[in-house]
Order: structure tokens, then sequence, then C-alpha cells
């Protein structure tokens, strides 16, 4: 967190937003990550605006890193995100994938994601949202105990 500036968070919010926004205006549909990209297999007749989206938001990521990159953690220098605890014994390819794969069951058994229940659902006012949200703060504060990753 030594990296953290507030304009640059504020930035990336305002932006998360205005995605989310456009989504919905312009689609009528919740920017859920995990809804989106779960829900692009099998194909179907509104895959195409799943797939747009999700390529966007990776080439947005690209872009920004490229052409402005001391605007993110680390500022100019790459940064590595996590590292699997040395105590653990397991390699972090390991450990990442495990990670993503009880990510992606999360999301699955809590019905959406950070992106859809934090930003849309609780902007919605939707208590369901705001219950997962508590979940979601939960379980990464005790993840950060017992685990010893900040």
């Amino acid at each position: 967190m030594e990296s953290f500036t507030p304009l640059s968070a504020a930035i990336g919010g305002a932006l998360i937003g205005l995605a989310a926004a456009v989504l919905w205006l312009g689609n009528g549909r919740i920017a859920g990550i995990a809804g989106i990209f779960g829900n692009l297999l099998p194909a179907s007749h509104n895959a195409l605006w799943r797939l747009v989206f999700l390529v966007c938001l990776i080439l947005g990521a690209f872009a920004t890193a490229r052409f402005l990159p001391g605007l993110g953690a680390g500022g100019v220098d790459p940064v590595r995100l996590v590292e699997a605890p040395a105590a653990w014994g397991v390699p972090t390819p390991i450990w990442l994938a495990i990670a993503g794969l009880l990510t992606g069951l999360g999301t699955r058994i809590g019905n959406g994601c950070t992106s859809g229940h934090g930003v849309c659902g609780l902007a919605r006012l939707s208590v369901r949202s705001l219950v997962a949200v508590g979940v979601f703060f939960g379980v990464a504060i005790i993840t950060v105990t017992i685990t010893g990753i900040v």
C-alpha cells in the first residue's frame, strides 16, 4: 500500500462507475464481470456484447499501463502483486490457480462478484448486495490475517 494515491484511486473509481453506467444505460445490463464472463459460453444471441465488453476491459487496462505507466500501483516499475506465503510451501502459480478457482466458486455461490454487488448492487440499494459485500470484506480480512499477505 505504499504507492496508494487518492487521485489515481478517484480516477479509477470514476472510470469504473462510468463504465457501469454506460453499460446500464446503453444495454440495460449490470456490469458484473463474473456474470458477463460466466455467461459468455455457451454462445448465445447476447454473447457479442459480453465479448466486446471483456475485450475492451482488457484493452483499456493494457492501454493505461502502456501510455500512463505512472498511474498504477508501483509507479513505472512493474509490481509483484502477490506471492504465496513461503511457510506454506505452495508454489505461487498453484496458489494463484487455487485462489482463482475459489474466487470463481464464490462468485457462483454468491450469484455475483465484487463489481456486480459492490459497484452496481450497492448503487441500486440492494440488501442482498450489501450482505454480499459484507461477506467479501469479512473473508478478505480473515484471509489477510491468516496468510499475512498485504
